[in-house]
């Protein structure tokens, strides 16, 4: 029984040595390649990995005396899990607005390695928020009630934050395409290529959301937070805030990370095939070196609202200042303004076909 090793680069076939032509051919679409070339593609490309694995992030330990001033806080409603200073009264949980209670002092969990402190305060969030809700005649005046605005609340939101390099193998099949005509037939010639890439990038900060509480498109859609102005973590920051606790650890969120290095690596690679009509990946390689992991909060500032009876969660980047989440619509408004503007297009209609003498 013959063993296939190699495969065709343009059919993807067993590819076969022929002894006539002493070269690699491919009995199915006949293409044949010389020994040499096809020994150093194989070892260009290498082995597909899709998988790439992350170090376990060690849990740093708190100083002596340093979660004293902290108090956990629970929801009996959604379940959710808070960390506030010991001057935090009662409140109100952030991601479903109703009361929390105190659970009891801080302890456990893993110290944050760095915190993004907030840039944009209370008034601040108040304002742009304001600005921002301004205009919108389908939103429910009571959502736009200085009332509910003062209900925003700042909570530093739990992050695992992915650093690695990067070497990825590429392969392509990419095609370029010519038509022409004569007086007779129209004619169309494509020609095949097999295209490779090697290279090697560097991933720093790759964000991966740790709260269940928090959508995950809500959070990305947040981004980009600048983790250059990222500091030690210290209690302080979270004067005047929540924290939210994290319920994913760093091996849960890895499939995420992994996927979105992935695709920014095959999107930075893809981008340097050009000149073709069209591309094709056929293999990827990735494989990671020096991976770390970080835990880190991010300074997010969250309205819950309740029309009803849905839930909205809307937030705002508390660095940027960025806004994402969804408005609630209020029918009643949207029904009248539907019925005005049908008539006035009933009027127009009516006054230009008046016009035309048909009516």
């Amino acid at each position: 029984m013959a063993v296939t090793e190699f495969k065709c680069p343009n059919c993807d076939g067993g590819v076969n040595f022929d002894s006539a032509s002493q070269q690699m051919k491919c009995p199915f679409c006949m293409s044949t390649f010389d020994v040499d070339a096809l020994n150093s593609l194989k070892d260009c490309i290498g082995e597909e990995k899709d998988n790439v694995e992350w170090p376990t992030h060690d849990d740093a330990e708190w100083v002596s005396g340093e979660q004293e001033g902290m108090r956990l806080y629970s929801c009996n409603s959604c379940a959710g899990e808070i960390i506030a200073d010991a001057t935090t009264g009662a409140t109100s949980c952030p991601f479903c607005g109703n009361p929390v209670i105190m659970k009891g002092n801080f302890s456990g969990c893993a110290k944050p390695d760095c915190i993004i402190p907030f840039k944009l305060d209370r008034k601040m969030a108040i304002d742009a928020l304001t600005k921002h809700l301004s205009g919108r005649r389908l939103l429910p005046q009571s959502f736009k009630s200085s009332k509910r605005l003062g209900e925003i609340k700042g909570v530093y939101v739990p992050f695992w934050l992915f650093n690695a390099e990067v070497e990825a193998n590429m392969r392509y099949k990419a095609t370029i395409t010519r038509s022409w005509s004569d007086q007779q037939f129209n004619y169309t010639e494509n020609r095949h290529f097999n295209v490779t890439r090697h290279g090697q990038l560097a991933f720093d900060n790759v964000p991966v959301d740790a709260s269940s509480k928090m959508p995950d498109d809500l959070m990305e859609s947040l981004e980009p937070f600048d983790a250059k102005a990222a500091v030690d973590f210290k209690v302080a920051f979270l004067s005047g805030y929540m924290a939210d606790k994290f319920d994913f650890s760093s091996e849960d969120s890895v499939e995420r990370a992994n996927r979105r290095i992935k695709k920014s690596t095959e999107d930075a690679f893809i981008k340097t095939v050009t000149g073709y009509n069209s591309v094709k990946t056929e293999h990827c390689g990735i494989s990671l070196t020096n991976s770390t992991v970080k835990y880190a909060l991010m300074p997010v500032w969250v309205l819950n609202a309740t029309w009803q009876g849905k839930n909205y969660l809307f937030a705002m980047n508390g660095q940027t200042g960025k806004f994402v989440g969804d408005l609630p619509t209020d029918w009643g408004i949207f029904k009248r303004w539907f019925i005005i503007f049908t008539a006035i297009f009933a009027v127009l209609t009516f006054v230009i076909l008046l016009a035309m003498g048909v009516a």
